[in-house]
């Protein structure tokens, strides 16, 4: 690569997820790799405001890209939806001598970087998020491996329903998307699987559970995406209706921890290179994507506009599945 004399900086913002240290570490080696410099902003832009930096060397992110959450720690910051926050932030880029900002983080942390671009920053975000809810994405560095965590408690719940011949209703994160209630209630083989992008008349699910077991089913697994009720009211409503005992699960931010599969390793890998090559192309206010096989970037105003919609093919497979 030509050498250059660019600084740029890097940082995590909002919910931690698995892959986010891949991410710094090959945004580290590449820029490293045309002689950019690289300055890591702590706690997200919280850190830009308050000057917390470190300068990151290629050696300085050495054995991270197996681990978990974010080496540069991760908050939420109210002060950037004001534009006091936004100015402040703007001002701190200039003071660092920033010449491109990496954000990696899901919506909120976008919206901070479509506010700095607007004020004249260079910023390129790039998608991380277990919800997988960034539109203009099909996966998000993290969504795998929230699957594969959830999918192996799963598993493990599965040998003690069937030993008591129960029902165990399991809440997943995903805020107000239901990708990863899907995407795991699908590989689990679940009963039914809760969406908060579509209504289902319960009557239907307690339906689906009484065929089960005149089929011979002896154990059953309900998915409930936390964006659509309490699991406890859930449970009590399955006992209640059908007789069978029920247990209540919630996996948590559990499913934010742990070492990254390669599926998001080689995202993260592949994302960060990217990114780092849009800014060294003079590029502004784009969202790194993952579109098919291939990594794309959109304008960040068009890519917060765009909507994701529930694969209803993998929706009608869960349902069908579920018999």
């Amino acid at each position: 690569m030509k050498e250059n004399n660019l600084r740029i900086g890097v940082l995590t913002s909002g919910g931690d997820a698995p892959g986010m240290n891949a991410a710094i570490r090959s945004i580290v080696r590449t820029a490293a790799q045309s002689g950019a410099a690289v300055l890591g902003i702590r706690r997200g832009y919280s850190g830009l405001l308050s000057g917390d930096v470190e300068e990151l060397a290629a050696r300085s992110v050495d054995g991270i890209v197996n681990r978990g959450g974010t080496m540069l720690y991760t908050a939420r910051c109210q002060e950037m939806y004001e534009q006091q926050g936004v100015e402040q932030a703007v001002n701190a880029c200039k003071y660092l001598g920033l010449d491109g900002l990496i954000t990696i983080g899901g919506d909120g942390t976008f919206r901070g970087a479509q506010a700095l671009a607007r004020a004249g920053v260079r910023v390129i975000g790039i998608p991380a998020t277990i919800d997988n809810d960034i539109s203009c994405s099909e996966n998000t560095i993290g969504f795998d491996t929230a699957c594969n965590t959830a999918l192996e408690c799963i598993d493990k719940l599965r040998d003690t329903m069937q030993s008591h011949e129960r029902c165990s209703v399991v809440e997943v994160m995903g805020r107000h998307a239901g990708y990863l209630a899907l995407e795991v209630g699908v590989a689990a083989g679940a009963t039914a699987v809760l969406l908060p992008e579509r209504h289902v008349e319960f009557t239907s699910v307690i339906e689906t559970i009484r065929m089960s077991k005149l089929r011979g089913r002896r154990h059953h697994i309900v998915l409930v995406a936390e964006g659509v009720d309490r699991a406890n009211e859930v449970a009590q409503h399955i006992h209640e209706s059908t007789g069978i005992e029920t247990r209540v699960t919630v996996l948590g931010h559990i499913q934010r921890g742990g070492s990254p599969t390669a599926q998001d390793r080689v995202l993260a890998t592949r994302m960060g290179y990217y990114a780092v090559n849009l800014l060294l192309s003079e590029k502004s206010g784009r969202i790194v994507c993952l579109q098919g096989a291939d990594i794309v970037d959109y304008d960040i105003g068009e890519a917060l506009a765009m909507h994701k919609s529930i694969d209803e093919t993998l929706y009608a497979i869960a349902q069908a599945a579920a018999t």
